[in-house]
């Protein structure tokens, strides 16, 4: 299977040197900083699961050409605009596309582009970063990947992928319903991100407060009912998932938003994790306060360091 995957960071470095040693023909779209990073150094992964150093196939925007199988995402959601410009030249006529990218609004985007049938759905669990020397570093032992076509026209694609991956350590999950697996994660990452980038702290630091654990439970009903809106009520299973994750007092989690704005990262995927909740509850008339109070918290946070830079 030919694959590009876009960019060599956090998510796309990880996962492309898992393909990679799975005996995948993996193609790095990057730009040309990273290009001549990767040309002197080779990409450099530390895991608990593995590491993995190698010199690896690295191209810009220029040298692309319709000839990939598939191409897997894994920006920040607000570069999701211009990486799919980026991408146009690589589009051959059987090219599908699997995005992990948090949220659901970029199915839309790549719905109204492509069409739904170019486009298999993809969910990882997996806490990963970029090191001062260009390395992708794994935080802790997890890594899930579930995918799922999306349509019949992509489940051959999703097969494809799920064998390759499922070579590597971790769980692998080929799903046959892509859909509620993407609700799923992003009820239980809004929840938590709204929480800990309105309070500033991590799950354990908000439930040893006076009304933690309160607001967590509305933070939590507050999702689950927008997914409930939207044809996608979480299945009791995943609902005693979720709180037993968001609501042990003795977990030291936080989203990476709340990482973000304690460096004073100067953008944020607010509107994809949170903002886009609202959107898709205004138009069921669903009242969500607390998920409001942290999106105006974010846009602040976003004001504040616009104004900064300029």
């Amino acid at each position: 299977m030919k694959i590009l995957v876009v960019g060599a960071g956090a998510i796309g470095g990880y996962y492309g040197a898992r393909l990679i040693q799975a005996g995948a023909d993996v193609t790095f779209l990057v730009r040309p900083a990273r290009a001549d990073l990767l040309a002197r150094q080779g990409l450099r992964v530390h895991s608990p699961l593995g590491d993995f150093s190698a010199p690896v196939h690295a191209i810009t925007r220029a040298a692309l050409r319709p000839e990939y199988d598939l191409v897997v995402l894994g920006c920040k959601a607000y570069d999701l605009p211009a990486a799919l410009d980026d991408i146009q030249p690589a589009i051959g006529a059987q090219t599908r596309i699997l995005p992990f990218l948090n949220g659901l609004g970029a199915y839309d985007q790549l719905d109204a582009r492509y069409g739904r049938d170019r486009v298999i759905g993809g969910v990882s669990y997996i806490a990963t970063m970029l090191d001062a020397q260009g390395a992708v570093r794994h935080l802790a032992a997890t890594d899930v990947v579930i995918v799922g076509a999306r349509t019949q026209a992509g489940a051959g694609a999703a097969q494809r992928f799920h064998a390759l991956i499922s070579s590597s350590q971790g769980v692998r999950t080929l799903s046959v319903d892509i859909m509620q697996a993407l609700w799923n994660k992003w009820v239980m990452l809004a929840s938590g991100a709204l929480m800990n980038c309105l309070m500033r702290g991590t799950i354990g630091d908000i439930l040893s407060t006076q009304d933690g654990a309160r607001l967590m439970h509305q933070a939590i009903a507050e999702s689950l009912s927008v997914a409930r809106a939207e044809g996608h009520p979480l299945p009791e299973e995943d609902v005693r998932k979720l709180e037993a994750r968001l609501l042990d007092v003795d977990s030291t989690w936080a989203a990476s938003m709340m990482r973000d704005i304690a460096n004073g990262a100067p953008r944020l995927e607010s509107q994809a994790i949170v903002g886009d909740l609202i959107a898709r509850a205004e138009r069921h008339g669903i009242d969500v306060p607390l998920i409001r109070a942290s999106y105006c918290h974010l846009q602040v946070y976003a004001r504040q360091r616009a104004n900064a830079v300029s």
